[in-house]
């Protein structure tokens, strides 16, 4: 078990949840607690360990990249800013991926970024007050606020599904 249930601070507020701002803000932020957990009490030279060739994942280079998607998502298409990549990169394949290496430096900057893009998020989304605000997209097309939501969810989902097993590759550590 990864930890006890009545410590896990995914479940602490332990009330029923009502209505869709708070299921879908409720499902999010556990999973974001989740990646911070798979990623909790490891050296930056576990964080930047690969998982295996050729795959070019590690748990840093999942910050890295949860880091941008949030970015992309909230700040750049959900409040329209002007606000490149952090780490993603169409001249280099795989940039938040190979970037992340066993230095602190990289460590702390990955995880700076991902909590200020969390907030950026956490923000938008506390002051939008329907989840029916739609923005345009590059393509011409729209997409609403409860869509990016349910992304997001589905995008962490994914890859703590990732973080579990790169976890339990560094150190055996499995559940949560």
């Amino acid at each position: 078990m990864w930890m006890d249930t009545a410590q896990d601070p995914r479940f602490a507020a332990g009330a029923e949840l009502e209505g869709e701002r708070a299921t879908l803000l409720d499902y999010l932020q556990a999973y974001r607690l989740t990646m911070e957990m798979k990623c909790a009490d490891l050296d930056p030279a576990q964080l930047a360990r690969r998982s295996v060739p050729p795959s070019t994942m590690s748990l840093l280079g999942l910050v890295r990249h949860m880091a941008d998607v949030e970015r992309n998502w909230f700040r750049r298409v959900m409040a329209q800013a002007d606000a490149p990549p952090l780490y993603w990169s169409e001249d280099v394949p795989d940039a938040e991926w190979l970037g992340a290496v066993a230095d602190p430096a990289v460590v702390d900057d990955a995880w700076r970024a991902w909590r200020e893009e969390v907030a950026f998020a956490e923000k938008f989304v506390a002051d939008s007050s329907d989840l029916g605000l739609r923005v345009p997209m590059r393509d011409g097309t729209t997409v609403a606020l409860r869509e990016v939501l349910v992304h997001m969810i589905e995008e962490y989902a994914r890859h703590c599904g990732h973080a579990d097993l790169l976890r339990e590759r560094i150190d055996g550590r499995i559940g949560g």
